[in-house]
């Protein structure tokens, strides 16, 4: 340890910052922690015990001195020295530099008359511990009356909690026919769960001179909660992938949250558990301590006479029985002084107290505490246990526990196979509020057992040292042998010589290696068994044992292994409704030439449902981070327009529904997340309200309440928040920017923004009549003769088909139809003439099907719409969206009803595949037409022929996957990366920044939102400091880690200006041959919009194992 006592204080900060790195012997896993100490410059503390307040004038006064260092240990031998006098006298002792010093104020007992300040006191004599909870506490007054006649006295008292006087009552003290009375009374205190955290006890008298005295303390009470909730599991330890019983207990009918996390987790990350402290600083109010300026009274200064002094002098705590009573927010009505005067007038001048407030100006106003807004034994005869671990999760429980009426529920758990300490969260809520049970930890562990060390994912070609570390923890030597199983997919060098079979003694670790190298592409799982063999060889001349229970452990861990390049994704869609006749399709798929070789893969799928694929992808309709307001949206939204559908055709099954409202609900708690408190929802939660994102968030919710509770608050808050967003000419204001600046055009944004948030409206059913609709609709007529904004015209339609304006809907419609791309019997549009955006194509195609379906539509409109489908559909993707969130959400609610109407309970269709290498047959009928059936194609490329007999409609997808070499085309963005190193560095975790230049040269002044996406290198990993860093940096607006890709939100990028940015980066595990990572910038709201480049780690040439 240094000694910092001989250096100056003013050189040095008044904290330690503490950085600790350890590394874990064999892997070379590094875990850095960093902690920051306060430094104290209090040496030790003096303090008056047994001394009187008062004396009698002439009178010894007797009391003691208590001398401590500052951990509150004795100091002996010490030299006290005492001065005696007036706080404020000019009679100093001063001594140099004193290490510690003490104060006690005493009193001489005098009578007590208007000219002089009470000596009598009262005091609530704090405790030392809080207050425990559903317990009586004895809480003692002690008091001093001086002078007064001889008679009784009413001690008052008050309880305070949470603001609001909670108790009260009176003592009686007897007053003796002496000049001093000392004594104490006392009050037991019930104390409740609601009383936390926190009582304030207040009591007074009034002395028979008609003089208030009075005090106050502070009691803090134990956080507890009147709904008692508890967990346990039985047995309370386990061995991975044993059975145990986890018990709740609570009041009946309660519904409980339940988790289990690795201990590890909490480790590397603190302070992310619920404890009763974050509960009880949600309070509004935990306890009072001011009177609001605006009721209290006014001061008036008070006129005096020479040698009488009725201030405090300077610095002293003011005790009057007001102050006392203002402390903790109590007002008082009386004709009694209670008040020490704060202003006096003599000679004609004004004095004021100078204790912080001065009545010549405006007081502060009151202060409310608020709440701040985790055995050895012989060889078995028979075959040995093998205890096989392949289930490795960092979360183990999440989820709702409804206990019923007993109170009580019991749940059958499997434990995960990590070696671990499970921490576990249990909060119930029932009418009798709320209650968290006190944490519990189910241990899982054996005594012998196996960990592998590898990366999450590497590309073709690298390879790495998988390293294999055993643990003994039982008090005898074994011997261990460790093999891996042997596969197809990788080859295994052993790096350990002949170490793979040798002594393990009672606590002690060993590490073995191979080099591992991939020879397929894919998820392929790496198996390595451990296992305590029977030997005639001692360790550390110690006979070998075997253990009886745990003797294998098999341990099997997955690795993802892809190709090098760019991951290209292409699908070919096909929506066929024969009515009789067969109906066929041809598609010759070839792959491009730079295509990476063995990266491709090609797959068909077949659905009797539009809506099918959707269906089966809720949870990731689009391979998009989802990090924000509008984006958690789009997760939330399409789960709606399904079960809206699935209910009205009567398809609605109770596994579906469990699963989308399951979605639904988290959905809906994730989006709390971005709400304001007037409302209004924006895109991280933060700044002003988006007038665009609080309307999608409005139509949303007011939709999911039919399937989900949604708090009536949270919706009527949106609309009044809306609705004062309105001007005077029905239009309204925007706030916050459009979701795609490609909606731009023709109009004002505030007609496109109008038409969306009137649309929202009508959706809730609000009538046309009402006054904040009508004024609405009344601003979008005047823009109907500007028809150039393909977007707003097709917006409009749909709104005033909603608030059943034909008229309107039909010159809308009219032009539509005119300017609409008519080709080979499917219909869609563009934005313009020269802009075209596959985003907003599809929003427009799907408004316009909206339109046309939302008023009784005849077959004409149904046979028009069709065509209109029949391209949507051709626009999905993979995984059932399209190409960004808002597009998505609006065709899956057109495509929704639209399968309403048309949907017959009847039919059925055979279809039928010819590949190059043979032929595929599906059957679609009313029992399987949810059903997602999908078969690998043998033939990446050659022609496929598709039919479809019968008379059902079936959709249909061919999707290819493949990796070229990553594309060098610039298009309006582009991201420059560079790495720096210092290759010459020793360091065992040898790091590298990463700068990266973001550019946008479009035609816009600035772009939608970005996304930048960071893959790491094989082996590395993101520096969680740099991270932080990162998430303050110009223009980003979030920053999340993602397996091995870290993504960076950016708001925005002003046009021809480079953003730049910088990303620290270490090797957690070495890589040979390692292969450069891929960074990828893209527009979010038009994807098409990308960018791609390569970086590689600057000294991999010395990076050799």
């Amino acid at each position: 340890m240094s000694a910092f006592t001989k250096i100056d204080q003013k050189v040095l900060w008044d904290h330690l910052d503490l950085s600790v790195e350890v590394e874990e012997e064999g892997t070379g896993i590094s875990r850095p922690q960093q902690k920051r100490i306060q430094i104290s410059y209090v040496i030790g503390r003096l303090s008056f015990i047994d001394t009187p307040k008062i004396y009698d004038q002439g009178s010894n006064v007797e009391g003691k001195v208590k001398a401590v260092h500052y951990n509150d240990t004795p100091i002996p031998d010490m030299a006290v020295y005492l001065l005696e006098g007036e706080r404020w006298s000019t009679r100093h002792f001063l001594l140099p530099h004193p290490p510690c010093a003490g104060r006690h104020r005493v009193s001489v007992a005098q009578l007590p008359s208007p000219d002089t300040k009470v000596v009598s006191s009262l005091e609530v004599m704090k405790k030392d511990k809080p207050l425990t909870c559903e317990r009586e506490e004895d809480i003692f007054i002690r008091y001093t009356v001086v002078g007064e006649k001889q008679g009784s006295v009413d001690v008052m008292y008050l309880v305070l909690s949470r603001g609001a006087i909670v108790m009260q009552g009176f003592k009686q003290a007897e007053v003796q026919d002496t000049s001093v009375n000392e004594g104490e009374v006392s009050f037991k205190l019930s104390v409740r769960p609601e009383m936390a955290p926190d009582v304030q006890v207040v009591a007074y008298a009034i002395l028979p001179s008609e003089n208030v005295i009075a005090h106050s303390a502070d009691f803090s009470i134990e956080k507890c909660f009147s709904h008692k909730v508890s967990l346990e599991f039985s047995p309370s330890s386990a061995v991975p992938g044993e059975e145990t019983t986890m018990q709740v207990m609570a009041q009946p009918d309660s519904l409980c949250g339940v988790s289990a996390v690795d201990q590890s987790v909490l480790i590397k990350e603190p302070g992310n558990t619920l404890t009763a402290d974050k509960i009880f600083n949600l309070l509004h109010v935990s306890k009072v301590s001011n009177v609001p300026y605006e009721v209290q009274d006014p001061v008036e200064c008070v006129h005096v006479r020479p040698r009488r002094y009725v201030l405090p002098y300077p610095g002293q705590e003011i005790d009057d029985a007001h102050t006392v009573f203002q402390n903790v927010g109590l007002k008082m009505a009386t004709n009694m002084v209670i008040r020490m005067p704060s202003c006096l007038k003599y000679k004609g001048r004004e004095y004021h107290h100078g204790h912080g407030l001065r009545y010549n100006s405006v007081p502060e106003t009151a202060r409310v505490v608020l709440a701040s807004a985790p055995r050895g034994g012989a060889y078995p005869d028979a075959p040995p246990i093998e205890t096989v671990r392949t289930f490795f999760p960092e979360t183990w429980i999440w989820d709702l526990v409804e206990v019923g009426e007993t109170g009580t529920k019991d749940v059958s758990l499997t434990v995960p196979d990590t070696i671990t300490t499970w921490e576990t969260e249990a909060f119930c809520l029932s009418q009798q509020g709320f209650g968290l049970a006190p944490r519990k930890e189910i241990r899982v562990f054996q005594p012998f057992f196996l960990e592998l060390t590898l990366p999450y994912s590497i590309i073709r070609g690298e390879h790495f040292e998988l390293k294999a570390t055993t643990f003994n923890y039982l008090t005898s030597c074994i011997m261990v042998s460790v093999t891996p199983t042997p596969s197809l997919d990788y080859t295994l060098t052993p790096l350990s010589g002949n170490e793979y079979k040798s002594c393990l003694c009672g606590g002690e670790r060993k590490t073995l290696s191979w080099t591992m190298a991939p020879l397929n592409l894919g998820v392929m799982n790496v198996t390595v068994t451990a296992e305590a063999v029977a030997s005639d060889v001692s360790c550390d001349n110690e006979v070998v044992s075997v253990p009886e229970r745990g003797r294998i452990d098999v341990v099997t861990r997955s690795l993802i292994v892809k190709a090098e390049g760019t991951e290209m994704t292409k699908v070919h869609n096909w929506l066929l409704c024969p009515k009789g006749e067969a109906l066929t399709e041809e598609i010759d798929i070839q792959l491009p030439e730079n295509v990476i070789d063995g990266s491709a893969r090609a797959s068909l799928s077949v659905l009797g449902d539009i809506l099918g694929r959707a269906l089966k992808n809720l949870d990731g309709l689009l391979q998009m981070p989802y990090g924000c307001g509008e984006q958690n949206m789009a997760l939330l939204a399409p789960n709606i327009y399904i079960l809206q559908y699935l209910r009205n055709t009567q398809q609605l099954t109770p596994a579906i529904m469990e699963k989308a409202t399951n979605f639904l609900t988290s959905g809906y708690q994730r989006q709390l997340n971005y709400k304001h408190s007037d409302g209004a929802y924006s895109t991280f939660g933060s700044g002003s309200g988006n007038t665009w994102l609080t309307a999608f968030v409005l139509r949303s919710f007011a939709k999911a309440k039919s399937f989900i509770h949604i708090d009536p608050k949270n919706i009527e808050q949106s609309k009044t928040w809306l609705e004062s967003k309105q001007r005077e000419n029905g239009c309204f204001q925007q706030l916050g920017k459009l979701f795609n600046n490609r909606m731009k055009g023709g109009v004002s944004d505030e007609v496109t923004l109008s038409a969306y948030i009137t649309a929202a409206f009508l959706e809730m059913n609000m009538s046309a009549d009402d006054p904040v609709v009508k004024n609405s609709l009344s601003c979008l007529k005047e823009s109907i003769g500007e028809l150039s904004n393909t977007y707003t015209v097709a917006l409009m339609a749909y709104v005033f088909t909603l608030a059943g304006d034909m008229n309107a809907r039909a010159v809308l419609l009219q032009h539509l139809d005119t300017v609409a791309l008519k080709e080979g019997g499917i219909l869609r549009w563009s934005q313009t003439a020269t802009e075209t955006s596959a985003s907003l194509s599809v929003e427009i195609a799907s408004y316009v099907l909206l339109a046309k379906l939302s008023a009784s539509p005849t077959a004409e409109d149904l046979g028009y719409t069709s065509r209109i489908v029949r391209w949507l559909t051709g626009q999905q993707n993979y995984y059932g969206g399209f190409s960004s969130t808002q597009d998505t959400v609006v065709a899956l609610q057109a495509l929704a009803l639209y399968s309403t109407l048309v949907f017959s309970p009847e039919g059925s269709s055979t279809v039928t595949v010819q590949s190059p290498s043979g032929q595929l047959t599906f059957d679609v009928n009313q029992n399987n037409k949810l059903l997602y059936q999908e078969k690998i194609l043998q033939d990446v490329t050659g022609k496929y022929s598709l039919e479809v007999k019968g008379t059902a409609c079936a959709s249909m997808q061919i999707s290819l996957h493949y990796n070229i070499p990553t594309p060098t085309d610039v298009t309006t963005l582009s991201v420059e990366v560079k790495p720096e190193a210092v290759c010459t560095s020793k360091s065992h975790r040898p790091k590298f920044t990463l700068r990266t230049k973001s550019l946008y040269s479009g035609k816009e002044t600035t772009t939608n939102m970005v996304i930048l996406d960071i893959k790491m290198l094989s082996g590395f990993a993101p520096d969680p400091e740099s991270l932080k860093r990162l998430r303050g940096a110009l223009l980003v607006d979030r920053v999340e880690q993602k397996e091995d890709h870290v993504l960076v939100y950016m708001r925005e990028l002003p046009k021809d200006i480079g953003i730049n940015h910088s990303l620290e980066i270490i090797q957690v595990l070495p890589v040979q041959n390692l292969k450069p990572a891929v960074v990828k910038i893209y527009d979010y709201y038009q994807p098409s919009d990308q960018a791609e480049t390569e970086y590689t780690y600057p000294c991999a040439a010395g990076n050799n194992l």
